[in-house]
Formats: C-alpha cells, structure tokens, sequence
C-alpha cells in the first residue's frame, strides 16, 4: 500500500530521529513529508518504532493510505521530483 506520511514534531532531536527512520522507509517529499509503499509487516514495524521516538503530548503523525486511483490524480506544482517511491534503485 502506499502511504503519504507527514508528522509534527516539537522537539529537534525527536524529529531529526524521526526523519532517519522514515527514510530508510520511504522518500521525502516535503521537510515533514514522506512517500512510502508498505506492506502489511512493514507498516506495523515502522509504527511500532515511530511510537518509541514520538512525546504522546507534543508530536503527532499521521499516515494516509492513497489507492493507485488516487495516486494517479497527485497534482504537483512546482519543482518536481527526479523519481518516484516506487521507482527501481540501484546502489552501487
């Protein structure tokens, strides 16, 4: 499934932890905004270890599962991306 994941994070240090993880994860599309596709194990994971790192009381984040439908209707205006999420990547 893919995910549009943003969050709000009070603290520096949290955020900063926050962003490393999503980023083995996913892209980041915006500065508190990420583009991930996850199955069912990997969206449980990464909940699970996001709860460890967020403060109940400050921090909020939310995950928003788009269908291919509405992936395909995404209008971006401005600086587009090089590539997309689900784009094949070879590291060398």
């Amino acid at each position: 499934m893919f995910y549009l994941i943003c969050y709000d994070i009070v603290d520096d240090s949290r955020r900063y932890k926050v962003s490393k993880l999503l980023e083995t994860y996913g892209l980041r599309v915006q500065k508190s905004v990420f583009e991930a596709v996850l199955d069912e194990k990997q969206y449980e994971s990464i909940q699970k270890r996001l709860l460890k790192l967020l403060h109940s009381k400050e921090d909020q984040l939310r995950f928003y599962p788009l269908s291919d439908p509405c992936r395909c209707k995404v209008a971006i205006l401005g600086i587009k991306p090089d590539f997309a999420v689900d784009d094949a990547a070879f590291i060398v």
